[in-house]
């Protein structure tokens, strides 16, 4: 196992950054490329190792995908085209593309076995693979079918109205894809919206799909063309830069071409509440996704609640925003986030575990952490839990500790952001 050491920030933040391109839609634009008719050229695309999985998978069924560098060019042969793989699709550590992928798989007419790393294997897949079993599909893994690996017989499906039992847009749009395949119309009803990129780029490719106050309906048997399109920057990826730069004494950091869809931008809001000075430009879209710019100056912050509807739209970003709590003054209390347990570690002890050696006073509940604010961060010995938003946090605290930190499992930031690392470099001085 890897180890690398941060040494504590002694002089400010500064400059402008481009932050890699965004993961949720990375995945996205693979799946809709591999089932539309054409060829589909993708710019800026994320090169970490989740996305990658995605390839692999559309590979494994006989869609020729070819990458060089930040650009993929994907085959499309339609939803008929795809085949039946020859051996097991390794899934890694990527939660999107295994839910994401069930949706898929269930409707076509063929045996898949999926199986991902240890973390990935603990995760719950039954979310998405009880209402695709309703649709039809014959589902069967370990634990009473509820965790990888797993085995799927896909097939005719039938439409269903789904209550999604979690705040997931990886549930809900494991069903919509199925539904895309299905016969009638499904339809997801969502009490509280997640992010949207999966109806968003159906539109993008050419497919027709409805919303009406809670209810998300998708016709089956739709085709889908290919298309161009660029990827606009992560938000959750530049969530660590606007941080480190809300927290640094004197700094300001400008990111660029960043991803503003509004079901994402709950950290910009939660910052602003903090009293952060943030100033958000939003300049176009790029394929039905609102991209612009952010900059973001050191100020004193306050200890806010976080609960509620926001909580979807910032389920990514609370472990850094956990860590700027302790820096805020006050207490911030975060709720309704049960969600995070069930990440690719149980982010509600790995990021409580973190805080605590760091020298915060942080306290785990049921459903999120209650942060005493205006503490001073020691060094320490620290483990990543193999999951790259806690590495990353990690980093971040190291800025503004006392003393060098020990960072057990780097190599774990390069799921969704490779580069993390030389980009920070670009704007210490």
């Amino acid at each position: 196992m890897t180890a690398r050491t941060l040494h504590p920030l002694h002089t400010r933040l500064q400059g402008e950054l481009q932050v890699p391109g965004d993961k949720s839609i990375s995945h996205r634009s693979i799946i809709f490329s591999a089932l539309a008719e054409g060829t589909s050229t993708v710019t800026n695309f994320l090169d970490g190792e989740d996305c990658m999985s995605t390839i692999a998978a559309f590979q494994a069924m006989g869609v020729t995908i070819e990458k060089s560098g930040n650009t993929v060019t994907i085959e499309g042969k339609g939803i008929d085209g795809l085949q039946e793989p020859t051996e097991p699709i390794n899934l890694g550590n990527s939660g999107t593309t295994a839910r994401l992928l069930l949706g898929v798989l269930a409707g076509l007419p063929f045996h898949f076995s999926l199986f991902g790393d240890a973390s990935l294997t603990k995760r719950p897949m039954d979310r998405v693979a009880i209402p695709l079993r309703e649709m039809g599909a014959t589902i069967d893994g370990r634990e009473n079918g509820s965790k990888l690996p797993m085995s799927v017989r896909g097939g005719q499906l039938s439409s269903i109205t789904f209550h999604p039992p979690v705040k997931s847009a990886q549930v809900k749009s494991g069903v919509l894809l199925a539904g895309l395949l299905a016969d009638g119309v499904t339809e997801v009803v969502e009490k509280v919206a997640t992010r949207d990129h999966t109806e968003n780029m159906l539109q993008a490719f050419g497919g027709k799909i409805s919303k009406q106050e809670e209810t998300i309906r998708i016709e089956g048997g739709q085709r889908l063309q290919a298309i161009d399109m660029q990827v606009p920057g992560d938000i959750s990826s530049a969530a660590f830069f606007l941080v480190a730069a809300s927290l640094v004494k004197d700094s300001q950091v400008t990111i660029e071409n960043v991803g503003l869809n509004p079901t994402r931008t709950g950290i910009i809001d939660v910052l602003k509440q903090m009293g952060a000075d943030i100033v958000v430009i939003e300049e176009k879209a790029i394929g039905g996704e609102p991209v612009g710019t952010i900059t973001v100056k050191q100020t004193p912050l306050r200890g806010i609640t976080i609960d509620g509807e926001i909580i979807p739209r910032i389920i990514d970003e609370l472990p850094i925003i956990a860590l700027l709590a302790t820096q805020a003054s006050g207490k911030t209390i975060i709720r309704d986030a049960e969600e995070l347990r069930y990440k690719e570690s149980d982010r509600i002890a790995s990021v409580v575990d973190t805080l605590h050696a760091l020298g915060a006073k942080v306290e785990a509940t049921e459903d999120g952490m209650i942060i005493e604010g205006n503490s001073s961060l020691t060094g320490a010995e620290l483990d990543s839990h193999g999951d790259h938003r806690i590495g990353m946090m990690i980093a971040v605290a190291s800025l503004i500790a006392s003393d060098d930190i020990v960072l057990h499992n780097p190599d774990c930031i390069a799921i969704s952001y490779p580069s993390f690392f030389e980009d920070l470099q670009k704007i210490i001085g």
